[in-house]
């Protein structure tokens, strides 16, 4: 009875109490700033259902940020590896590519059906940003799965198969013969050759194309193994191949046979290169070095020898038509132009042509280095000039390093340039 008696009281009070909870809107998240849903979207600690529904976000922006978000749960990386934007998808696939190392073996069956199902999933991806994303973190990866890399490898878009055919070491000898013979890309087999310490039976493959061009890059690739035998086969072949020349001459470990054999069909600063190398016997350098002084005219007619004022006119118009470069330079050294030589390298390197017969003068390859270094030029030059102007013999002259370096530092190379123009103070 008392409980009927107090029930129309009760309905009273609740109805005079004022409302004090808050109207929940349908979506609470959407009723958040951008900048507060991105901060939750990144967040380790953001609840997964949470993240379920940033994932789903109509911002990119926030979608991003748990695309990013190494706590995001499965079903949320699954999400959005299908998301609309392919910037999203880059990021999720960049995330997963790089969780690979931290999975262990015992893990990776359970994970199968999240990260590596999933990153199978976005390297078939139609857009080309995606793939390139995740071969770039892969690419270098020992403990990436070897079929996420074969695939990634055989990719018809050069952005995502070159890094990877590049620098993966999971690939063996017999898939780069395999990318050799099925070649996805015009880029695969040129990728190949140019892969560091690449291995033997895959050298004599592309030795033994027709592809010129291919060849050139396998000969620049210092660290490719290529077998004695096949170098001389390419040296046959190389009188057509004018573009293999200054790779083959550049190889290391030239055998003496090599040497000669190559000292006949190039030019005249590729011998030159040849008898600069240090590992030549001493009778092979000398020889070299008198057959690179028998194509060097000792005497040049007086119509033919322009004087210095007529070089430094022919110096100028070259800077004119721009075209006082590195091969207009050694075409001189080539034809034994010292004047023209002196000239061109004075004006490029901003000096006098005096300061430059100075270096002649004191036959000072240094000087001559530190003129080239000036003037913008390589040591490709440097090893000829020495030669032509300063008569330096194979002991004496500064090679460059193994990467093209100059022989000298800064701070030699200024102090020598200084001291030249001392000289003439």
């Amino acid at each position: 009875m008392t409980h009927a008696a107090t029930q129309p009281e009760e309905r009273q009070r609740s109805a005079a109490l004022p409302k004090l909870r808050p109207t929940v809107p349908d979506h609470p998240l959407q009723a958040l700033d951008e900048a507060v849903r991105v901060r939750l979207g990144a967040a380790t600690d953001t609840a997964p259902d949470v993240l379920r529904e940033l994932a789903r976000d109509p911002s990119v922006t926030v979608r991003a940020a748990v695309a990013m978000n190494v706590a995001a749960p499965e079903q949320v990386d699954q999400l959005l590896a299908s998301d609309r934007d392919e910037r999203v998808r880059t990021l999720i696939g960049r995330k997963l590519a790089s969780l690979i190392p931290n999975i262990t073996m015992s893990q990776r069956s359970e994970l199968e059906g999240h990260a590596l199902t999933t990153l199978a999933a976005l390297v078939e991806d139609e857009a080309v940003r995606v793939r390139a994303a995740i071969a770039d973190v892969v690419k270098e990866m020992p403990a990436a799965p070897r079929e996420l890399i074969l695939r990634l490898a055989h990719d018809s878009a050069l952005p995502v198969s070159e890094p990877v055919i590049r620098l993966s070491p999971l690939l063996s000898a017999e898939d780069l013969l395999a990318l050799l013979a099925v070649a996805p890309s015009e880029g695969t087999a040129a990728a190949v050759a140019s892969r560091p310490g690449l291995p033997v039976s895959v050298a004599d493959a592309i030795a033994a194309s027709a592809d010129g061009r291919l060849i050139g890059i396998l000969l620049a690739n210092r660290s490719a193994a290529i077998r004695e035998a096949t170098l001389d086969t390419l040296i046959a072949r190389a009188s057509a191949q004018p573009d293999w020349h200054d790779p083959l001459v550049r190889r290391p470990a030239l055998s003496a046979r090599a040497a000669r054999a190559l000292s006949e069909i190039v030019t005249t600063q590729l011998v030159a290169v040849l008898a600069t190398r240090g590992d030549l016997d001493p009778e092979v350098t000398q020889e070299l070095q008198r057959r690179m002084a028998e194509r060097l005219p000792r005497a040049r007619p007086a119509a033919l020898d322009p004087s210095l004022e007529d070089a430094i006119a022919r110096a100028q118009e070259l800077l004119a038509q721009d075209r006082l470069d590195e091969g207009a330079l050694l075409a001189a050294v080539q034809r034994g132009e010292a004047r023209l030589c002196t000239a061109m390298l004075a004006l490029a390197a901003d000096v006098q042509p005096s300061v430059v017969d100075r270096a002649v003068t004191l036959r000072s390859a240094k000087g001559i280095v530190s003129l080239v270094w000036k003037a913008g030029f390589s040591m490709r030059v440097g090893g000829p000039l020495q030669v032509l102007l300063c008569r330096v013999g194979p002991s004496a002259v500064l090679r460059s390093g193994d990467s093209g370096s100059f022989p000298l530092t800064t701070d030699e190379m200024r102090w020598q340039l200084e001291f030249l123009e001392r000289m003439g103070r």
